[in-house]
């Protein structure tokens, strides 16, 4: 299973603070957005990772996040020239992805709890697509799903204005490598992109899609506005300062799902001593 994070965007809900830098370069607490979704694509035992962001951001996160050796990962990165829709990023990852399954992870979302971690390493020989439902209250901002008496699936609608249940597909999805054909037939929305919705409809009208309700105790924050990005802010301090637990940390996630050495660890921990976020690493390692 290879994973891209799609940091693109441009941030227009986050004016004036992303006028002049990348909404996931942004701070969650003590580290930037970023580091969130690919700490969980790390969980999911997923090494290879495609970064796909703007033309003129790409160079920062490169910057930011290396070839990804220090957290025993392979990172590749790619630029979108204009933001197109989601589906978009299996476009550009067609030669990353290749005959490989894939896991696209939104940059600005927020997962902690659940178990959905699991729930992806558990399929890494996917045939046909697998995403996650989960309970909101105001469904009509996201892709909504519809389910049968039996809980079955049934369809998926785009931010509809009378949706058919308030369950929602969160900003993450799991394919095998035929997503990149699909993607490539699809035509743009009346909002102008490619859905990522009409990927999902594709995969559940050959009955290949699977979808797991996650526990009512998962959180799942999309931090692309002002309030849900002060939220995360503020449950991320909760969890660290209260509890001691560190959350979106890629060294962390790297060590315990083995991809480097304690060695290794407590040099990165040594190099960061001295703030907020290195002290929180130590703690925990």
């Amino acid at each position: 299973m290879k994973g891209i994070i799609l940091a693109g965007g441009t941030g227009s809900r986050l004016y004036p603070m992303t006028l002049s830098v990348s909404k996931q370069l942004l701070p969650i607490y003590d580290k930037p957005m970023i580091y969130y979704p690919l700490s969980t694509l790390i969980k999911c035992g997923i090494r290879e990772i495609l970064i796909i962001s703007t033309r003129d951001d790409l160079s920062i996160f490169q910057r930011l996040l290396g070839d990804g050796s220090q957290w025993g990962c392979k990172f590749q990165y790619e630029a979108q020239d204009y933001p197109k829709g989601l589906a978009d990023a299996f476009i550009i990852g067609e030669k990353f992805i290749g005959k490989s399954n894939v896991t696209l992870i939104l940059g600005d979302n927020f997962f902690y709890g659940g178990n959905f971690e699991k729930e992806i390493l558990s399929r890494k020989d996917l045939n046909g697509g697998f995403i996650f439902a989960l309970r909101v209250s105001k469904p009509k901002r996201y892709g909504v799903i519809e389910f049968d008496d039996n809980f079955n699936a049934v369809g998926i609608e785009e931010k509809p204005k009378n949706p058919k249940s308030s369950y929602v597909v969160p900003g993450i999805y799991c394919y095998d490598h035929t997503v990149v054909s699909k993607a490539k037939t699809l035509n743009f929305s009346d909002r102008g992109e490619l859905e990522i919705t009409d990927i999902n409809k594709a995969f559940l009208n050959e009955s290949s899609l699977e979808v797991k309700v996650l526990n009512e105790d998962t959180v799942w924050l999309d931090t692309g506005t002002v309030d849900s990005l002060m939220n995360a802010n503020q449950f991320v301090e909760t969890l660290q300062q209260r509890k001691g637990i560190l959350v979106g940390s890629p060294e962390l996630s790297a060590f315990q799902n083995n991809l480097i050495t304690k060695e290794t660890l407590s040099l990165l921990v040594e190099s960061m001593t001295e703030s907020k976020y290195g002290e929180f690493l130590k703690l925990n390692s």
